[in-house]
C-alpha cells in the first residue's frame, strides 16, 4: 500500500514538476510596474465609421481613407460584442467601457439624439456647450448585470479624471466618450462644424461618421423583415460620403493627434471583418505603415474593438484599469504597397466568411458520413461476406474509411496551409482540400512496416495530429484561425492558443499517443519505461495546452492532468480510484493557478493571469459562473442531457468490460493491443472532464470522439482482420511450441 502510494505520488511529482519547469521558461516577464498619470499627455480623435469594411476603401473612390492607409498601421477589426452582429450603439458603448457592452433593447438603429442643454434630462443639466446621452442610467445598469459586466463611462472618466475634457461629434461618439454620467463637455453636430479652436481644446474626441450605417437605414428592410441588400453603387456612393467627413476630420486637426479610425459595428445580420486604421497626423507617431496587431489576437493584421479603448488610454498617457481588457495596438511596419496591404486585408474577411458558412456543418457531414459508410460494410459483411477473401476486403475497406475519419480532424487544420477561400467555390475546394490531407495521412498511416498492427496506423495519424496542432500554437497558432475545427475572428471568442474544439482533439490524440506508445516497452515488460513515455508525453502536452505563450487554455490543464496521471497508472497495472482521480484533478487545479498567479506577474497577462487577478481581488466567481452556465447551455436541455449522461456512463463500462457486454469488435481490440483499453477509458475521460471545465461543454465530448472512435473502429477491424489470417494458418504444434506459439500471436499483432 505504501509502495503504491509513493508511486502515485512519484509520477504526479514529474508531471507537475516538468509542466512546472516549462512555466518558467515560458512566464517570466517583467512586472507590470504600470503607474497612474496624473495629466493626459497626448491627443486623441476616434473616428467611428460603422460598418466600414477594407472592400470599401480604394485610392479614387476614397482618397482620405486610402491616405490614412498608405500612412497608418492597419488591420481588419473584429466587432463582436453581446450579439452575433454588433450595432453601431454597441460598438461606441463597446469603447467607452474598454468592454463587450450593448444597448438594452437590442435596436440595432442609428444612435439616439444627444440630450442638450436646455433640453430635460432626468440625470441632471448637461454642460454648456455638450451633452447627455440618453437612456444612460438604463444602459449602465444593464451592461452592469450582463457576464462581461461592464463598466459604461470608463473612457470618458480616466479623462476627466485626469484633468482633460471629452468632444463628441454626432449623436454616437456621445456613447463612446460620455463619462459616468453620460456627459460630454463638447458636443458638435457634424465634423464641418468644428472649429480649430474645438480641436485644440479637448485632448480626447470621438467623430461619429454613420454614412454607411444610415444608406443601410434608408435602404429598409423587406416584407419578412430582411434587411434590403444596398447595391454596388449606393454603398461605394456611402464610402465616398464618409470618405468625405474623414478628410474634413484630418484637414481640421493639429499636427500631432494620434487618429484612431475603427467601423465599429456591422450593417446586417452578417457579421464581418471591419476597418482599424492608427496614423498620426504630421511627421513621427508610432504607427508606421504597414499592418498592426495586439497582445489580444497575436495575429498579425488583426485586432479587436475592446483594444480601441486601451490603445486611446495608452496614447494620453492614462492607466488602463483593470476593467478595460482590450490590449493596445501595435504597428508592424511593412515596405508591402499600400494596394496589396488593402487586399491582403479584404481577404481576411473573405476567409472569416468562408469558413463561417461551412464549420457549423462540418461535424454533422463528417459524422452522418462515416456512419453511413460503416452501416454498408456491416450489411456488406452480413450479405457478402459469406467467404474469407470477400470478408477480409470488406474488413480491409471499413478500416480504410475508419482511418480517413480519424484522420480528418487533423487534416481540417492542415487545409489552412492553402488559401482555399479565394476559389470561385471555395466550399467545394474545402471539402477536397481536406480530403486530400486525410487521405495522405492515412496513406503514411498504412505505408510502412506498422500497417500490419492494429494499432499503430492509428498511433500513426495521432502523432501527427498531436504534433501538428503542438507546433501551429508553439508557432503563432496560425492554422487555428478560420479553420473548421479552430476559431474565427467572428466569432471573437479565441485569437491565439488553443480553443475547445482543438484543446479536445490535441489531449485526445496526445493520450492515444502515449498509450500506443507504451505498447512496445509493456510487451518487452518495461513498465518503468512505459511510465516514462507517459509523464514525458503529459509534460510537454500539458505545456503546450497550458502556457500563456503557447496554447493559453485554462480548463485543458484541469483535464489533461488528470487523464494523464489516470493512464500513468493504468499502463504499469495499478487500479483508479475516484479517490485517485480526485486528487489528481486538485493536482491540475494547483498548477493551472500556479500557471495563473506566474502570468497575473508579467507585463501582459493573458486571460489566465486576470483569472487570478479576479481571484485575489474576490471576483473570479462571476467568471466561473458565466463558464458554468455556457457549458450548461450547451447541453441544451434535460431530454437530451439525462440521455447523454446515461451514454457516457454506459460507454465507459463498456470500455472497461466489453466481454460482460458482448462488444466483440472491441474485445478483439483489447486482445491484440494491451493499451487499447487505458487509450480509450482515458481518451473518454479527458473529453468528459474537459466538458464539465468548459464554456463548449457537450461540443469538447463530441470532438474527443470524432478521433478516438474511428481508431479504434480501424483497430478492432484489423484484429478481425487477424483472426481471419489465423483460421487459415497452420495449427500450431502439439508439444514444445507455447513459446514459439506466443512468439507468433505476438508478431501478429505488431
Amino acid at each position: 500500500m505504501t509502495l503504491r502510494g509513493t508511486k502515485i505520488v512519484t509520477f504526479l511529482a514529474v508531471l507537475v514538476m516538468a509542466s512546472t519547469g516549462l512555466a518558467f521558461g515560458s512566464l517570466t516577464g517583467a512586472p507590470n510596474a504600470a503607474t497612474a498619470h496624473a495629466e493626459v499627455a497626448g491627443r486623441v480623435v476616434v473616428i467611428g465609421v460603422p460598418g466600414l469594411m477594407w472592400s470599401d476603401i480604394d485610392r479614387e473612390k476614397t482618397p482620405a481613407l486610402w491616405g490614412l492607409t498608405a500612412g497608418g498601421s492597419a488591420a481588419g477589426l473584429s466587432v463582436r460584442t453581446t450579439r452575433v452582429n454588433t450595432c453601431p450603439t454597441d460598438g461606441w458603448l463597446t469603447l467607452s467601457a474598454g468592454q463587450r457592452s450593448r444597448l438594452p433593447n437590442g435596436n440595432c438603429a442609428l444612435p439616439a439624439a444627444p440630450i442638450l442643454p436646455g433640453q430635460p434630462s432626468p440625470t441632471g443639466p448637461p454642460p454648456a456647450g455638450g451633452a447627455v446621452a440618453p437612456g444612460w442610467p438604463a444602459i449602465k445598469s444593464d451592461n452592469a448585470d450582463t457576464n462581461y459586466h461592464a463598466q459604461i463611462g470608463l473612457l470618458g472618466d480616466a479623462v476627466q479624471t485626469a484633468g482633460g475634457c471629452t468632444m463628441a461629434v454626432g449623436p454616437g461618439a456621445v456613447f463612446g466618450v460620455g463619462n459616468g454620467g453620460g456627459r460630454v463637455d463638447r458636443y458638435v453636430t457634424t465634423p464641418d462644424r468644428v472649429t480649430a479652436a474645438d480641436w485644440a481644446r479637448c485632448p480626447l474626441a470621438a467623430v461619429d461618421v454613420d454614412d454607411l450605417f444610415r444608406a443601410y437605414i434608408d435602404a429598409g428592410v423587406d416584407i419578412e423583415g430582411e434587411q434590403e441588400p444596398l447595391t454596388e453603387r449606393r454603398r461605394a456612393a456611402a464610402a465616398a460620403a464618409a470618405d468625405r467627413r474623414v478628410g474634413q476630420v484630418m484637414t481640421g486637426i493639429p499636427d500631432g493627434t494620434t487618429v484612431l479610425l475603427a467601423g465599429l459595428s456591422d450593417v446586417s445580420v452578417d457579421p464581418h471583418l471591419r476597418v482599424a486604421i492608427a496614423q498620426t497626423k504630421g511627421s513621427g507617431g508610432q504607427y508606421r505603415p504597414g499592418y498592426m496587431t495586439s497582445s489580444a489576437t497575436r495575429q498579425d493584421g488583426l485586432v479587436t474593438l475592446t483594444d480601441l479603448t486601451a490603445t486611446t488610454l495608452k496614447t494620453l498617457g492614462l492607466r488602463q484599469p483593470k476593467e478595460a481588457v482590450g490590449s493596445v495596438w501595435r504597428s508592424q511596419p511593412s515596405s508591402v504597397p499600400t494596394q496589396e496591404r488593402v487586399e491582403a486585408l479584404e481577404d481576411e474577411d473573405v476567409a472569416a466568411q468562408a469558413i463561417r458558412a461551412v464549420q457549423t456543418s462540418f461535424y454533422w457531414v463528417l459524422f452522418a458520413t462515416q456512419l453511413v459508410l460503416y452501416g454498408i460494410a456491416a450489411i456488406a459483411l452480413r450479405r457478402l461476406g459469406g467467404d474469407r477473401a470477400s470478408r477480409a476486403r470488406i474488413l480491409g475497406g471499413t478500416r480504410v474509411i475508419a482511418l480517413l475519419g480519424g484522420a480528418a480532424t487533423g487534416a481540417s487544420f492542415l487545409a489552412g496551409l492553402l488559401p482555399w477561400w479565394r476559389a470561385e467555390n471555395a466550399t467545394a475546394i474545402l471539402i477536397c482540400t481536406v480530403l486530400g490531407f486525410a487521405g495522405l495521412l492515412t496513406g503514411v498511416a498504412l505505408a510502412g512496416p506498422w500497417r500490419r498492427s492494429a494499432f499503430a496506423p492509428g498511433l500513426v495519424i495521432t502523432l501527427v495530429t498531436a504534433l501538428v496542432l503542438a507546433l501551429d500554437v508553439m508557432t503563432g497558432s496560425n492554422l487555428q484561425l478560420n479553420t473548421l475545427m479552430g476559431y474565427t475572428a467572428l466569432v471573437a471568442g479565441r485569437f491565439y492558443g488553443f480553443g475547445n474544439q482543438a484543446f479536445s482533439l490535441f489531449a485526445v490524440a496526445s493520450i492515444l499517443t502515449a498509450a500506443w506508445l507504451t505498447e512496445y516497452p509493456l510487451r518487452a515488460g518495461r513498465k518503468t519505461l512505459a511510465l516514462g513515455i507517459v509523464a514525458a508525453i503529459g509534460a510537454f502536452a500539458v505545456a503546450v495546452d497550458g502556457l500563456p505563450a503557447w496554447g493559453s487554455d485554462f480548463g485543458g490543464v484541469l483535464a489533461m492532468v488528470p487523464a494523464f496521471a489516470m493512464l500513468g497508472l493504468m499502463v504499469t497495472g495499478r487500479r483508479v480510484s475516484p479517490l485517485k482521480l480526485a486528487l489528481f484533478c486538485l493536482a491540475g487545479a494547483a498548477l493551472v493557478l500556479f500557471i495563473s498567479y506566474l502570468n497575473s506577474r508579467s507585463a501582459n497577462p493573458t486571460h489566465l493571469g486576470r483569472f487570478w487577478q479576479d481571484l485575489a481581488n474576490g471576483d473570479a466567481w462571476g467568471v466561473v459562473v458565466r463558464k458554468f452556465n455556457a457549458m450548461l447551455n450547451s447541453l441544451g436541455y434535460w431530454p437530451f442531457t439525462l440521455p447523454l449522461a446515461a451514454a457516457i456512463g454506459f460507454l465507459f463500462f463498456v470500455l472497461a468490460r466489453p466481454t460482460r457486454w458482448r462488444v466483440s469488435l472491441l474485445q478483439r481490440a483489447y486482445e491484440h493491443s494491451v493499451t487499447m483499453r487505458p487509450a480509450l477509458l482515458c481518451a473518454l475521460t479527458v473529453g468528459v472532464i474537459g466538458m464539465l471545465v468548459n464554456d463548449s461543454g457537450v461540443v469538447i465530448l463530441s470532438v474527443a470522439f470524432s478521433l478516438s472512435t474511428p481508431l479504434m473502429l480501424a483497430a478492432g477491424v484489423r484484429s478481425l482482420e487477424i483472426d481471419l489470417w489465423n483460421e487459415d494458418s497452420e495449427p500450431p504444434a502439439p508439444s514444445g511450441s507455447a513459446a514459439e506459439s506466443t512468439e507468433q500471436q505476438s508478431a501478429e499483432r505488431r
